[in-house]
């Protein structure tokens, strides 16, 4: 496409991204709903405005909510040929002015901005004779950040929070007030300042200073914001400041997926946004183009049963039917880890890769048991938090080290040179057993080198020292690799993105809606969560929940949200069951060892065709010899050897000895792709040709 043609640039639209589009100049609202384009639709905004002239790329700002979108934004930018945009979150651009402007009206450097508030927060604890244990700090400091960015002053923070039914672990309103007020003091007398003060230190400069907003609105004169339902009350400040008097403003949206309220989100900026600016045109994007329309069909039908008016487009599926929603009660969590687990290698064998594939749940401590058992399955599996890659201290360490490479010898292999950096750090071809932080470190080290093979292979004969170069520019873009697992994640820590397939656990009421949201807006927040959940599914959703605890403790129910949808919930049997006796899933043909005859449902037995406890007929010679091909075959790809095939499909194999493709493809772990790339090898070795 012709970087600057504008009818050619319209052309990759639909109707109603053609009209975000062209609609230039003065205020615009987009109600954009899941998987309806919305990203791509503002990238096309933005190229069409400079492409016909009537925007100037260095006069446009672009703000998101986190680096990875910015980045995204600025990769779709310069793949259309435009480069001068500035994409960038709030707190970025802030930072920026107050670093360039301080020194101008204050006069010395800007504060250093503090990495973590936890130390401070641990000291103003320590003088009032408190505890300073994690949790009580970590809530500390989120509430400190609600208490910012809604604009509330210490001294008004007693009297809001008990109206806002906020609490803080035992601790009263005016404690905490005065724990806050003790922290500014400690933070104020080393000149630092922490993440929420930077939009405060900017807001500051622009209404106190006229020539420093004078000067940045003379450079900025077009801004488009993303994700407008989670803007606070100070980013809407320091956005109406950069405008001034102007209105060439676009704003972006979905009320159904406004999910940060605990943190000072407030939709009404979106919803009310033709009240503030009156000449606003108004957009919606309903055509999803994500998800199957069994998928949309319940997102829809869970917008319609909200509690209040969400404000949700009704999505338009265009694709296919897809498969039904699968519905999956559990007679307790471990029964429920082990489905979870069971569908997963299913979806694998159906050809889905693993990074295709989600585990979603509401809090990080979900997360364990399904490391454990992936872990255990032989399936790869990546933990996603809040910390951005280029930022994680192995990720430093091991650029750092490939850096000092690099000086050295620049000229040296790329790959090699990169992957003895973070050999000499601890990395291994084959990932270590087991979770927790060696396993994440890996995860990132094996992540790097994954992004290190693409862009070595978009560079023929690239040095080491071209190769750092590359990934020091995907570092300032924020372009970070994408998972080579299954991703375990938090729905919130899942906003923007999608898979194929989608498993939503855990979902008992307690959990979803959580524990502590009490009043009406607080669950309403709950079921919108719920709604981004079933919205990051292409093609497979599965919602499960267990009625006990794990061990059989407690009784839950189903969560209200899914009872609230007429769906057809299946009973759940609450007495104990073990893993050969529970029943199928309707609809589903279950799968049964070869040896007692009882159901499979972990990953793992799957692939074996039989229950890893009962009698094994492997042939340890075939098993030592495929073990060996697979060693050679993935240093030759330098890929971690369960990529090719996991030890438990390989024991089938030697179990079952397959004479030929079809009975080859019939071994579990054995996907369409394995079997065109690795198919003739095997059925060679286990003929004693090879």
């Amino acid at each position: 496409m012709p970087h600057a043609d504008p009818t050619a640039i319209l052309d990759a639209l639909d109707e109603q991204q053609r009209q975000v589009a062209t609609s230039i100049g003065g205020p615009l609202v987009v109600m954009a709903g899941a998987g309806t384009g919305k990203t791509r639709a503002l990238t096309y905004r933005i190229a069409y405005a400079v492409a016909t002239g009537r925007q100037d790329p260095r006069a446009v700002l672009a703000v998101t909510f986190t680096t990875r979108a910015a980045g995204e934004l600025r990769g779709r930018l310069r793949a259309l040929g435009i480069g001068a945009v500035q994409a960038r979150t709030f707190h970025s651009a802030a930072l920026s002015q107050v670093r360039y402007f301080w020194p101008r009206v204050m006069g010395g450097d800007a504060p250093e901005v503090l990495a973590s508030p936890f130390g401070l927060l641990a000291q103003a604890c320590g003088r009032a004779k408190l505890p300073t244990d994690t949790a009580l700090l970590r809530d500390l400091a989120q509430e400190m950040s609600w208490a910012k960015t809604s604009n509330v002053t210490m001294a008004d923070y007693p009297r809001l929070a008990v109206l806002e039914h906020r609490r803080v672990g035992a601790l009263d309103p005016a404690q905490v007030a005065q724990l806050l007020v003790e922290y500014e003091r400690i933070k104020h007398d080393r000149g630092l300042m922490d993440f929420d003060d930077i939009l405060l230190a900017d807001a500051a400069l622009l209404s106190g200073h006229p020539e420093v907003a004078s000067d940045v609105r003379a450079q900025y004169r077009h801004f488009l914001v993303d994700e407008y339902q989670d803007v606070s009350p100070i980013q809407h400040a320091v956005l109406r400041l950069w405008l001034g008097p102007g209105d060439d403003v676009c704003v972006v949206g979905d009320p159904a997926q406004s999910i940060h309220a605990f943190a000072g989100a407030q939709r009404r900026y979106l919803l009310e946004f033709r009240h503030e600016f009156p000449a606003a045109a108004q957009v919606e994007l309903v055509r999803n183009y994500r998800s199957t329309r069994a998928v949309c069909a319940l997102a829809n039908h869970m917008a319609r049963t909200a509690p209040g008016d969400i404000g949700a487009v009704t999505l338009q599926p265009m694709g296919a039917v897809g498969v039904p929603v699968d519905i999956a009660p559990s007679p307790d969590e471990d029964a429920e880890v082990d489905g979870v687990t069971a569908w997963l290698a299913l979806r694998h064998e159906a050809g889905f890769d693993w990074s295709d594939l989600a585990v979603l749940v509401r809090v990080n401590a979900q997360i364990p048991p399904f490391e454990a058992a992936l872990a255990g399955a032989g399936v790869p599996y990546v933990v996603r938090g809040g910390e951005r890659f280029y930022e994680r201290p192995e990720i430093k360490r091991a650029l750092t080290r490939a850096a000092a490479a690099a000086r050295t010898d620049p000229d040296q292999p790329a790959l090699a040179g990169l992957e003895a950096a973070v050999t000499g750090l601890g990395w291994t071809p084959v990932g270590p057993d087991g979770a927790g932080q060696v396993r994440e470190q890996w995860e990132s080290w094996q992540a790097l080198l994954g992004l290190a093979r693409d862009l070595a292979a978009d560079r023929p004969g690239v040095g080491l020292a071209g190769l750092m170069e590359a990934l020091a520019e995907r570092a300032r873009s924020e372009e970070a690799p994408s998972a080579t697992g299954v991703t375990l994640a938090t729905m919130h820590s899942a906003k923007g993105l999608e898979w194929r397939g989608v498993a939503l656990v855990g979902l008992y009421d307690g959990m979803v809606p959580f524990t502590l949201a009490k009043t009406p807006g607080q669950v309403a927040e709950e079921h919108r969560l719920l709604y981004v959940g079933i919205t990051r599914a292409k093609e497979a959703l599965r919602l499960s929940w267990s009625a006990r605890g794990s061990g059989g403790r407690g009784q839950r129910q189903p969560s209200r949200f899914l009872t609230g949808l007429g769906l057809d919930l299946p009973q759940t049997d609450t007495a104990a069951r073990t893993r050969r006796t529970r029943a199928p899933r309707r609809g589903r043909q279950a799968a049964r060892c070869r040896v007692c005859g009882q159901m499979l449902l972990e990953g793992a037995d799957l692939k074996l065709g039989r229950h890893a406890d009962c009698r094994s007929d492997v042939d340890e010679a075939l098993l030592e010899s495929l073990k060996a091909w697979r060693r050679r075959i993935a240093q030759e790809a330098a890929v971690p050897a369960y990529v090719v095939f996991t030890d438990a499909t390989l024991t089938a194999i030697a179990e079952s000895r397959p004479a030929d493709r079809a009975a080859l493809a019939a071994v579990g772990g054995v996907g369409p792709a394995k079997l065109e790339r690795y198919g003739q090898a095997v059925l060679d070795l286990v003929a004693g040709r090879l």
